[in-house]
């Protein structure tokens, strides 16, 4: 997991240079490395104005599967709840929580290194990996170790236990006032009856909320709860170019037509979904 990317630089005119001395050497070390495709990725929006030398160096920018953003600068999990949710859907979270009254109780710890625990974990991970109908990086028990090890400021391991076995885990990771869930593990022995996922929701947002963030960042997919829990859309950005002349300005006018956006419906029915494609 590398994250979005990001230009260093101590103000925005440094990060343009350090994008225009990138723009104009890729290309070359590309094509003596007898590379086809260049992908630039991912880069959040914000970032457009800096990597616009890349457009005019005949890269085209289509949108990556847009990580999603909730705004949580509320009370508690149940004033977000009223203050943000309709009431429908707020009835049905009230029941989905109520399945734990039922059950015997679940118990969240919050962990910075999930070495010792890792075995239970990681089969957790596999669990979710496999069900997911699409996939990326298939992460390794060392990776997540090493997190807790190198990275202690900024790695938060959530971790639901039941009758003293691990049921659930949530990694997230922490910058500024933003907390990003990244990945997710559950025990689908009982992750559907205990509605684990929103379960893990809430209680890192409450979490979070008590300890001063204020935003809630997820990764991309999985995209319908986040639309009933009312995220916005946080796109990130793909920069394509092609090393051949005569290949890429055909490339350039068909990747808008096969960029992965288009395989999921759904973000088209979030408010912002312009911003995936705004051009300004």
């Amino acid at each position: 997991m590398a994250g979005e990317g990001h230009f260093d630089g101590a103000d925005e005119a440094s990060r343009q240079e350090g994008a225009r001395r990138l723009a104009s050497a890729i290309m070359h070390h590309a094509r003596a490395m007898k590379i086809r495709l260049v992908v630039m990725k991912e880069f959040p929006a914000k970032d457009r104005p800096t990597l616009a030398c890349f457009m005019e160096a005949g890269f085209v920018r289509v949108p990556s599967l847009p990580m999603t953003r909730l705004e949580i600068k509320y009370g508690s999990f149940e004033d977000y709840m009223c203050r943000a949710l309709h009431s429908s859907r707020r009835a049905k979270l009230h029941r989905t929580f109520q399945a734990l009254n039922r059950a015997p109780p679940v118990e969240v710890s919050l962990e910075t290194d999930v070495t010792p625990i890792i075995d239970e974990i990681y089969p957790l991970y596999l669990q979710v990996y496999a069900r997911s109908k699409q996939h990326f990086e298939k992460l390794t028990p060392e990776f997540f170790c090493a997190l807790g090890h190198v990275m202690p400021d900024k790695s938060r391991f959530f971790v639901w236990r039941q009758l003293g076995r691990i049921i659930a885990f949530n990694l997230c990771m922490v910058q500024g006032d933003a907390i990003y869930s990244e990945y997710i593990g559950l025990d689908y022995a009982v992750a559907l009856d205990l509605h684990l996922y929103f379960v893990a929701v809430r209680d890192v947002i409450t979490w979070a909320i008590a300890n001063g963030y204020r935003s809630y960042r997820s990764s991309g997919l999985s995209y319908e709860p986040k639309f009933h829990l009312r995220h916005r859309l946080d796109p990130i950005d793909l920069y394509v170019r092609h090393t051949s002349a005569v290949i890429n300005p055909i490339l350039r006018r068909l990747l808008p037509w096969l960029e992965p956006t288009r395989q999921d419906p759904l973000l088209r029915k979030f408010e912002n979904y312009a911003e995936l494609w705004d051009r300004s």
